[in-house]
């Protein structure tokens, strides 16, 4: 009963708290809100790269080309070594029949021209998806060692850029979130150092009739807490709503339909939920930075 006692009165007490320094609880709550506002666009950035990333991934694959006077046997040789290389997922056996007829289909000039033509000039081929795209370049190069192979080709070079930049901009978005939160924790930290300083008193009253430390502390570590959640109330709406309707906007894609957006829903609830963790707890590291340097009981 009495630590509930003691929890209660704290919580009643950071409430007045927050209130009584108005402004300078207001500067802490706008320097979070502003915080969290640019976490959440990091956040976004990062994830929805992430899956860019990922679904190019799992598209790129590294078309085969035999040369024309490749026989079953050479053919079969080289299945059954995609079937033991290592970072060889899956592949599909395409001849050159069914590219003709692919290509016939996507262009009309395509049709006429091959159709003019009295041998097909096209090459049977492999079409290989790998498990490791980190490891696409040399699977590439395996494949092209045998002699009857005229081609292996994925796209390297731009393959590489494009992944590179997505990596890039993901690992630089997740720097930001955590430069951020740091800021964010200073300020809450100095926020408090002040209303300890402003409260100096009624602390040393506290301490002459013989109040604990927790219930001295606590005030203080809910404090940040509060103001912690009270910053990412804005933050959220913003998410929630911005989000829904860039997505709706934009259709789901930017630029280019490769770059899609993932789907608000649930997306926009984990965000929520991460601003609100976030505030929280960086409010709470903050109050306790504060108490511990500046509080000596």
């Amino acid at each position: 009963m009495k630590a509930l006692r003691i929890l209660s009165r704290s919580i009643r007490d950071s409430f007045k708290s927050v209130f009584r320094n108005f402004s300078l609880s207001m500067a802490s709550i706008l320097c979070t809100t502003i915080t969290l506002i640019l976490v959440a666009v990091a956040i976004f950035l990062s994830y929805n790269v992430r899956e860019v990333t990922t679904t190019l991934e799992h598209e790129l694959t590294i078309v085969v080309y035999y040369k024309q006077d490749v026989t079953d046997e050479q053919k079969m040789e080289l299945e059954n070594a995609l079937k033991t290389m290592d970072n060889v997922d899956t592949y599909e056996i395409k001849n050159k029949d069914e590219w003709k007829a692919e290509m016939q289909k996507e262009s009309d000039t395509l049709k006429t021209t091959l159709d003019y033509l009295e041998e097909n000039p096209l090459l049977d081929s492999v079409i290989v998806t790998v498990k490791n795209v980190d490891d696409l370049s040399e699977t590439a190069n395996k494949i092209r060692e045998y002699d009857f192979v005229s081609s292996a080709e994925y796209g390297e070079g731009m393959v590489e850029n494009v992944i590179g930049i997505f990596d890039a901009i993901s690992w630089g978005t997740i720097a930001m979130v955590v430069a951020l939160v740091l800021v964010t924790a200073f300020l809450i930290s100095n926020t408090i150092k002040l209303t300890i300083f402003s409260r100096k008193t009624e602390i040393e009253i506290m301490r002459l009739v013989g109040a604990s430390n927790s219930a001295i502390k606590l005030p203080f570590i809910f404090e940040g807490f509060i103001l912690g959640v009270f910053g990412s109330i804005i933050p959220i709406l913003i998410s929630i709503y911005g989000y829904v309707v860039l997505y709706n906007q934009t259709g789901g894609y930017v630029f280019t339909k490769i770059i899609t957006l993932v789907e608000p829903f649930p997306f926009v609830i984990y965000l929520s939920l991460i601003l609100l963790l976030i505030g929280s707890l960086v409010g709470m590291f903050g109050s306790w930075r504060a108490v511990r340097k500046h509080l000596k009981i």
